[in-house]
């Protein structure tokens, strides 16, 4: 399930089932799990471990050097978890020393053609990249986040679960749960109501996400006092707790 022409260094830990496409090159301290699918001309630099049955498209470029000036070679790495489907021409680096020395992608993620996750990232479970979106450094992304197309997200910014961007948008603050967003710069434009019902979410529970963000975005109050607002309301209501938590522990300041 080798082709002959795929390049595979020998200290290279390839699982069972793994088939490997023409022109592929496989380089050292590499690790690919079982069942996974390596289509042509697709390259997979040193210290990267990939996980089981992920299916990974031509001209992928994964694991390597991140583009970081302050990068001098030191020992970096880039995990990629199991069943994720990774298109055409995505780009994954890993990450540098001042981030940890990690760049991770969990389980079920979906990248569209041209995505690119630069170093120290850290991305969830059962996200939609769709075509060309971009995380630039240190970029926090949650468990079923959707980036619209040409979306590009700001170093250091953190997106919460469930929120969903437009074709697009432009991200330069944080993004809290289950909002979304879009425009250039971002702005706030109500909640992923759609990708909640998808997902099985009650009508009791949208409501009381809708109120949360009334709360933070359209009662004019300012954000130490939405805050307090949205502790009583977390107090019954675990959807709002986590957005709580996330406005909590943000770094950049929110969309607002």
């Amino acid at each position: 399930m080798i082709h002959p022409t795929a390049l595979i260094d020998p200290g290279a830990k390839i699982g069972k089932n793994v088939s490997v496409g023409a022109y592929s090159i496989i380089g050292p301290n590499v690790e690919i799990g079982d069942g996974t699918t390596i289509g042509p001309h697709v390259v997979i630099d040193s210290h990267t471990r990939i996980g089981k049955d992920n299916q990974i498209w031509q001209f992928a470029s994964l694991g390597a050097a991140p583009q970081d000036k302050k990068f001098h070679g030191e020992d970096s790495r880039l995990e990629i978890g199991d069943r994720n489907v990774i298109r055409e021409f995505v780009s994954f680096n890993r990450g540098t020393a001042d981030g940890g020395g990690l760049t991770r992608i969990g389980n079920d993620n979906w990248l569209m053609a041209y995505v690119h996750i630069a170093h120290d990232c850290t991305v969830g479970n059962n996200t939609i990249f769709s075509n060309a979106s971009s995380l630039a450094g240190h970029v926090s992304v949650d468990d079923w986040v959707i980036l619209g197309g040409f979306t590009l997200v700001h170093q250091f910014c953190q997106i919460g679960a469930h929120a969903f961007t437009a074709m697009g948008a432009i991200i330069n603050r944080d993004v809290p749960p289950y909002v979304t967003v879009a425009g250039s710069f971002a702005e706030p434009k109500g909640i992923n109501s759609e990708g909640l019902r998808r997902r099985g979410y009650s009508s009791d529970r949208i409501m009381s996400i809708k109120r949360a963000y009334r709360t933070l975005y359209n009662s004019s109050l300012p954000l130490s006092e939405a805050r307090v607002e949205l502790a009583r309301a977390a107090e019954d209501a675990p959807d709002v707790r986590l957005m709580l938590d996330f406005i909590e522990r943000s770094q950049r300041s929110l969309v607002r």
